[in-house]
């Protein structure tokens, strides 16, 4: 049985409230809680494959593959071994693609041309 964690507090401000007064009511809600978009109050240092899926908008799948190809670096913990993957990481991680996309546009540019010569026309005889 998991030690007890004492909840955290948070204010929740009420949308009929007008905007310049939040309202001082409370909600309980577990440490570290998402609350639409934000964290409630505690800084998170380590992320699920579903937080780096979300965040790289792909599927959970191409994030286990990222950490098990040791592309992403993430640790096991835990009795199941569940994938965590550390933020610093990640940025490292997104700092790194934007590298490698760097060096191949270098490589290979996108060749435009402004004469109309150059200008495929379609086909005609495989229609």
């Amino acid at each position: 049985m998991m030690p007890h964690r004492w909840p955290q507090r948070c204010v929740i401000h009420n949308a009929s409230a007008p905007a310049e007064q939040p309202s001082t009511r409370r909600a309980t809600l577990r440490h570290g809680e998402v609350r639409g978009d934000r964290l409630t109050g505690v800084s998170r240092r380590f992320l699920t494959l579903a937080d780096v899926a979300e965040l790289l908008n792909v599927s959970a799948s191409q994030a286990y593959a990222l950490v098990r190809s040791g592309d992403l670096r993430g640790i096991k913990i835990g009795g199941r071994g569940q994938w965590r993957v550390e933020e610093t990481e990640l940025e490292r991680f997104i700092a790194e693609r934007y590298e490698q996309t760097e060096r191949f546009i270098a490589e290979h540019p996108f060749a435009r041309s402004d004469d109309t010569d150059d200008v495929l026309e379609p086909d005609s005889t495989n229609r």
